[in-house]
């Protein structure tokens, strides 16, 4: 039936395949729920490719294909999702073992997709479906199950444990704040440490690095051993053993990024000895040290109120937060105090409990979260909402003006309002018709998930104020939305009536004249400024637009000019295709930072903001290199966008 399904589609044409697909995608769902469908759909997968399942779709197009994005189409409820991506994987498998020749990606290519599908997806292999999945899938959870047990079989489990190592060190150095998706990929691979029949080869070393940062840090709890245990266990230490755990806690925080329930105990322990270990336990330099003793009061209550074993992360953002210095700031220390005493309102504490749960109390799941904010403002992300201009805001105002941050948290979480101004008139999240979430997110941290909404709101409102203006809105909402120091002087290369491209020579030189330390007379950027971005998927085509922060820009460790930027998307590591690539370490990157080579940001770039009052004139720039820049705008975001 599958075979007679494929000769019919193969044998219509271009214009009519549509209307066949629907009964060889019937004919894959049966096979694939039958014994050793994956092997006879795998046996197919040229034939089926070559007739056109995926004519129309990414998948026509392997050499592209991201393997994180397989956890959503494994999981769909659409089953026709689910079986186009099982057999994509399926052929690539094929492609991988030498069975099928595929013109557009190499065996080498496949067998490491496949290895990073099976690592993004280990959840699928040894947990049976959940209920939710149950009831959104049906049989077909199965389908996805059966496809990768067929590919571990294949594969070998010491490859996609590799990947899966390495995709988690990749997502800890930049040090975002949520990392429960992390811990859980951690504890996959410590269900799977355990396993006698699983070999996990070269990877286990770095595996145990990844266990031991979570569940057995230090001698004390090498065995994982719970923390009533470690408690008491801590209750018998005189200061030297209590020393040399918290140098084990401390190391292993700033190496990973993560922080071990068992840090939490040892933390809340330390509150009742002196200063010295606490700041041993929070790993402090010299600076942090002398910020905890000035502050130690404040410092203490914050650790008493916020650090309990399910909020042990925020240990990190209190330790870097010390680091910043940020309590030398007049205005900070006291927002502090009133953020303790702080009385959340009935609906920020419900959001709160329904997010998080009931333990801990809201205020302290809250505080914990604005601790993390501090200290981490690079580590803010926007989840899966359009709402990347509210996260950018949080992070600047973390990142430069926190108080201003603990101020608009204060109201939005207490008030349930907030207000802010545009060129004079007060608008209110309260008043407005609504934002660009068509739905409140739950997928953010403590700080987000209350603020997000109630800027969205504005954000908006504010949009609409400029709705008869002539061009983009950016260039009044942003400074007034963001900071006084956003620059009011605003640049944009494509006519917003149109979508083409305009005076994109003069854009490019005018960005290098504002921004490029050898085309500005060498004046580093002050002030983070908003910028907008076209964002490209793997194949240089069009994905939408993005709002960013532009950082900084330097010399990288190579001596190639590099724009820093901060992106609200929660993974910064994008393939935005013809070879721009952005990094997030290795090219000189702080944590939490992105970066491009100067030319490669400069062509996805399509908004940014300056000071009009600072001297300059158009940048002077080789024409070879405008040009490279142009191609770079020309063969990915800008194709169809030339003017006539």
């Amino acid at each position: 039936m599958l075979d007679d399904a494929t000769q019919l589609l193969a044998d219509t044409s271009d214009f009519g395949k549509h209307l066949k697909l629907s009964r060889v995608l019937a004919a894959l769902r049966r096979v694939l729920l039958l014994p050793g469908g994956c092997a006879a759909v795998r046996a197919r997968s040229a034939q089926l490719e070559s007739a056109g399942l995926f004519r129309g779709t990414d998948w026509a197009q392997p050499q592209i294909l991201i393997p994180s994005l397989s956890t959503g189409s494994l999981r769909s409820a659409n089953a026709d999702t689910v079986v186009l991506e099982t057999v994509s994987n399926l052929r690539l498998l094929a492609v991988a073992k030498g069975e099928y020749v595929h013109p557009m990606i190499s065996a080498e290519h496949a067998n490491h997709h496949l290895s990073q599908v099976l690592a993004m997806n280990l959840t699928l292999l040894f947990a049976p479906p959940t209920e939710a999945e149950r009831a959104q899938q049906g049989r077909m959870a199965q389908v996805s199950r059966e496809l990768l047990r067929h590919l571990v079989e294949e594969i070998g489990y010491e490859k996609v444990l590799e990947n899966l190592v390495d995709e988690i060190w990749r997502i800890l150095r930049q040090r975002p704040i949520q990392v429960e998706p992390v811990k859980r990929m951690i504890t996959q691979i410590a269900v799977a440490r355990t396993n006698p029949d699983i070999d996990l080869g070269a990877a286990g070393l770095g595996a145990d690095r990844l266990i031991s940062s979570l569940y057995g840090t230090t001698e004390a709890c090498r065995e994982d051993p719970g923390v009533e245990v470690y408690r008491a266990r801590l209750e018998t230490m005189d200061d030297s053993a209590l020393a040399y755990e918290t140098a084990g806690f401390a190391r292993s925080m700033h190496d990973t990024g993560l922080v071990s329930p068992y840090h939490a105990v040892l933390v809340r322990f330390l509150l009742g000895k002196g200063e010295y270990l606490l700041g041993e336990a929070l790993g402090l330099s010299s600076t942090g040290r002398e910020c905890l003793l000035c502050y130690h009061e404040l410092v203490r209550r914050l650790i008493a109120d916020a650090v309990h074993v399910e909020t042990a992360q925020c240990i990190y953002g209190i330790a870097l937060l010390l680091e910043r210095g940020i309590l030398y700031q007049p205005p900070v220390a006291p927002a502090l105090w009133r953020q303790l005493a702080l009385q959340l309102s009935p609906h920020s504490a419900e959001r709160l409990i329904q997010a998080f749960g009931p333990a801990p109390a809201p205020h302290s799941r809250l505080l914990a979260g604005m601790l993390s904010v501090l200290g981490l403002p690079l580590g803010v992300g926007q989840g899966d909402n359009p709402t990347c201009q509210s996260a950018r805001a949080l992070s600047m105002w973390a990142y430069n003006d926190p108080d201003y941050l603990l101020q608009t948290l204060a109201w939005a979480a207490r008030d349930d309002e907030v207000v802010m101004h545009f060129e004079g008139r007060p608008i209110s999240s309260r008043d407005s018709a609504g934002g660009v979430a068509t739905k409140l997110p739950v997928d953010l941290d403590p700080v987000s998930l209350l603020v997000v909404p109630h800027l969205d709101r504005i954000y908006a409102e504010m949009g609409r104020e400029c709705a008869d203006r002539e061009g983009d809105p950016h260039r009044w909402v942003n400074p007034e939305f963001h900071g006084w120091w956003s620059g009011r002087g605003f640049r944009i290369n494509v006519d917003v009536a149109t979508g083409q491209l305009t005076d994109l020579d003069e854009f490019l030189r005018h960005f290098y004249a504002s921004y490029h330390p050898f085309h500005n007379g060498n004046q580093p950027l002050i002030h983070p400024q908003p910028a907008g971005v076209a964002v490209t998927d793997s194949a240089a085509r069009f994905v939408g637009w993005h709002a960013i922060t532009v950082l900084r820009v330097a010399l990288d460790p190579q001596d190639r000019m590099r724009v820093y930027f901060y992106n609200p998307n929660n993974d910064s590591g994008q393939d935005w295709g013809d070879g721009v690539v952005v990094g997030t370490a290795g090219h000189g990157e702080r944590f939490g930072e992105a970066s491009l080579p100067f030319e490669q940001f400069a062509s996805r770039l399509y908004i940014f903001h300056f000071d009009p009052l600072e001297p300059g004139e158009l940048a002077s720039v080789d024409r070879t290199e405008l040009d490279r820049v142009v191609g770079y705008v020309h063969r990915s975001w800008g194709a169809d966008r030339l003017p006539a």
